[in-house]
C-alpha cells in the first residue's frame, strides 16, 4: 500500500479576489499579495495607492479596510476588493 504524500500543512483555501477565484496555501496576507493576485499587471507611479476592501473574514474582524503594513488572516469564502487610485 503506498503511502499518502500529501503535505497535509499547506492546506488550499479558495477566496475571491475583485471576483475571481484564487486558490492559495498562505494564512494571512498583506497588500502586496492581494495587489498582486487583483491585477496581472499592477498599475504603478509615484501617486498610486490601492484601497483594500473585504468581507467574510475570521471572528473578530469579518470585515474591513486593510491598510498598508497591515496583513489579514484568510479564511476559506473570504472576499476581496482591491481598487487603484491615484492621488495626483
Amino acid at each position: 500500500m503506498a503511502k499518502d504524500t500529501i503535505d497535509k500543512t499547506e492546506k488550499e483555501i479558495t477566496i475571491i479576489v475583485n471576483g475571481r477565484e484564487k486558490t492559495v496555501t498562505a494564512k494571512e496576507m498583506g497588500e502586496g499579495d492581494l495587489v498582486a493576485l487583483a491585477f496581472d499587471n499592477p498599475p504603478t507611479g509615484e501617486f498610486i495607492c490601492f484601497t483594500i476592501t473585504f468581507r467574510r473574514g475570521q471572528g473578530n474582524k469579518p470585515e474591513g479596510t486593510l491598510d498598508e503594513g497591515e496583513t489579514v488572516k484568510l479564511k476559506e469564502g473570504m472576499i476581496f476588493n482591491v481598487t487603484a487610485t491615484d492621488k495626483s
